[in-house]
């Protein structure tokens, strides 16, 4: 006997399926997600539901190097920094960052929660660098190599 494959995840499973995630490496972030590709068998796709609660942040100001990513607002107001400007993103905005990608983050300082889609690629081996903490990480299927850099033009692109 085969296990049958879920392809719908029913919205009361997505609220019972909700974790969180701090990004160690910034203390205000704190984000409530689901990962809705993962649910139903999505593997070179991920789909995520997300929230970020008053005064959190999502992850840390990054770029990628090999997977594109994607940000779409459901309800509620943000602040997006993006290569290094700040807009503000609400409810039906976009965000689109294809690789290599310029580094963004997304942060809500204001009452209400933030709610989002947000996804991407998912590839073997991806490079993402940090540039206002001067790393970089490659991610490979088994291990993360985190690396630092001392001046101020970090890494410079790959060479292909």
């Amino acid at each position: 006997m085969t296990d049958k494959k879920n392809y719908i995840i029913r919205s009361k499973e997505i609220i019972e399926k909700e974790d969180s995630f701090s990004h160690p490496w910034n203390p205000k972030s704190l984000v409530k997600f689901v990962s809705l590709g993962r649910s139903v068998g999505l593997k070179r796709t991920g789909v995520n539901l997300a929230k970020i609660p008053p005064g959190k942040e999502s992850f840390i100001y990054h770029s990628h190097h090999r997977e594109e990513e994607w940000i779409y607002i459901l309800s509620g107001k943000g602040m997006a920094e993006i290569d290094g400007e700040e807009y503000e993103v609400e409810q039906g905005d976009f965000m689109g960052f294809p690789t290599p990608g310029v580094a963004h983050h997304l942060r809500n300082p204001y009452e209400n929660e933030l709610i989002y889609l947000t996804g991407g690629e998912s590839v073997e081996v991806e490079i993402a660098d940090f540039p206002n903490i001067k790393k970089r990480m490659v991610r490979y299927p088994d291990k993360i190599e985190i690396f630092n850099y001392s001046d101020d033009k970090g890494f410079g692109p790959l060479e292909e």
